[in-house]
């Protein structure tokens, strides 16, 4: 049975505005079949462009949330055991590579730094995946691509990129929208009306200026637009404030306090 690369197709367009010239780079760096590495914070929106440029551009996408655990073999692939005996069985970094995918890897610092290393061949000139255990040399298919996304300001001496592995990608730089385009956005994805949209933006902005002040990170616009469609829902707007910009970013009972002010101010 032939493989369909094409399941991997994103068949709806994924909702995504571009804030400056990204779209265009992007194309220009897949149609050279460059490899990107994405970086911005958390929830604002990295994934969704991806999506997005898959889509726009017709491609399959392949998406693998690293994590520690995951070892070279998950991402190449390995011999199983079935009826029959043994079969090789590619992984997705194998199956983007060998049909022709985007094969993203969304917050790749959290994979162990020797797993990473197998990368390599595909993001320079050779553009090849040695299969060590098949005893099999993959050359990638001329619409394969590797995208690579994180989170700087998770950065640590143990949980980053080697410049060896940096400096095989071209970067984008994401961060939140403006505050306008951030609430278009709200109001677009929850339909929500846009005085509401503009004040959830105001109190992400002050959760955001208390990032290195008791929070490690502001609240994201996926969670303002989990708040926006919880109103939408008919839920009252200060529990769902506090169901999806408080509670999921912070335990600290006086920073609770604080953002259960600005709540207060903002929308009453």
């Amino acid at each position: 049975m032939s493989f369909d690369i094409n399941q991997f197709k994103i068949e709806l367009a994924p909702f995504y505005e571009a804030q400056s010239n990204e779209v265009e780079l992007y194309t220009a760096a897949y149609n050279a079949k460059l490899p990107v590495m994405v970086k911005g914070p958390t929830g604002c929106g990295k994934s969704r462009f991806i999506e997005y440029m898959a889509h726009k551009l017709n491609k399959p996408i392949i998406t693998v949330s690293c994590n520690e655990d995951i070892t070279a073999s998950d991402l190449i692939g390995r011999f199983l055991l079935d009826a029959n005996g043994t079969k090789w069985v590619d992984g997705p970094l194998t199956l983007a590579a060998r049909y022709g995918a985007i094969c993203y890897l969304d917050e790749i610092v959290e994979a162990r730094q020797d797993t990473m290393v197998v990368i390599h061949s595909l993001t320079d000139h050779r553009r090849e995946l040695m299969l060590d255990k098949k005893g099999e040399l993959v050359k990638a298919h001329p619409d394969f691509q590797l995208v690579i996304s994180y989170n700087p300001g998770y950065q640590s001496l143990m949980k980053d990129l080697k410049q060896s592995t940096k400096q095989r990608f071209t970067g984008m730089d994401f961060d939140y929208a403006s505050a306008e385009l951030e609430a278009s956005i709200i109001v677009k994805e929850s339909g929500v009306d846009v005085e509401t949209a503009k004040k959830l933006v105001k109190l992400a902005h002050t959760t955001r200026n208390l990032v290195g002040h008791g929070l490690d990170e502001g609240a994201s616009t996926r969670l303002l637009n989990y708040a926006a469609t919880l109103i939408s829902a008919g839920v009252n707007v200060k529990d769902a404030c506090n169901m999806a910009l408080v509670c999921p970013i912070t335990d600290d009972g006086e920073i609770r306090a604080t953002m259960s002010s600005a709540i207060d101010v903002i929308f009453d």
